[in-house]
């Protein structure tokens, strides 16, 4: 049974190299077992997603089909309502019962989560890791500023199971899916900012056109 995974939601529309990259670092950075993509099929803080939920789902699978550490998991797509975290988090707890979760945010959904569904019990579940840009200190709310120092990861609490906070500087690549979706309107090609695979699948369906 695995022991650690990591747990990078989103919409994925369309899934990039700075997803798939920030994955990697992160479960190389936690020693985790592997990290799965949560796609989300109805978020509540965002606008409906442009692609289908089949056709943001068979990116997915044709970006990682040679990652074996790096997985996709469509369970919010066979779940009615808002795909709420704390929800997926539930799910994720009772089928991996022995095994560290750690919740991967952006610095920017990290700094709205007092806004999220029952935000306060995603630590009961999961270690939350946030990912900062690199050179850019993490701004935290005043709202939270005390909710965050008393959560505060350091080495001595690798051995929990949950209830910290990791920020973590990645090598991020300044990507984001708005960024694909605006080029590709425009005629502009997202080669080198997707799998392949995905970049071909975008193109056979006319997509983001």
């Amino acid at each position: 049974m695995a022991k650690a995974v990591g747990i990078l939601g989103g919409t994925f529309d369309p899934i990039h190299n700075g997803h798939l990259r920030s994955a990697l670092e992160i479960l190389e950075e936690f020693d985790l077992d592997h990290v799965r993509l949560v796609l989300s099929a109805r978020p509540p803080h965002r606008d409906q997603p442009f692609a289908s939920e089949e056709q943001r789902l068979e990116m997915l699978y044709l970006a990682v089909k040679n990652h074996s550490k790096i997985v996709v998991d469509d369970r919010e797509l066979k779940r009615e309502g808002p795909s709420y975290s704390v929800d997926t988090l539930k799910s994720l707890r009772d089928e991996l019962s022995d095994t560290t979760l750690y919740l991967i945010l952006g610095s920017d959904a990290f700094n709205h989560l007092s806004s999220w569904y029952e935000w306060q019990q995603l630590l009961k579940l999961s270690h939350i890791v946030v990912m900062q840009r690199p050179g850019e200190p993490l701004a935290v709310r005043e709202d939270m500023k005390v909710w965050y120092e008393e959560h505060l990861g350091s080495a001595k609490h690798r051995a929990l199971s949950s209830g910290k906070i990791w920020p973590v500087k990645l090598t991020q690549l300044n990507i984001s899916a708005t960024f694909i979706r605006d080029d590709i309107s425009k005629g502009v090609s997202p080669i080198f900012l997707m799998p392949d695979p995905v970049m071909r699948l975008i193109e056979e369906q006319s997509l983001y056109q």
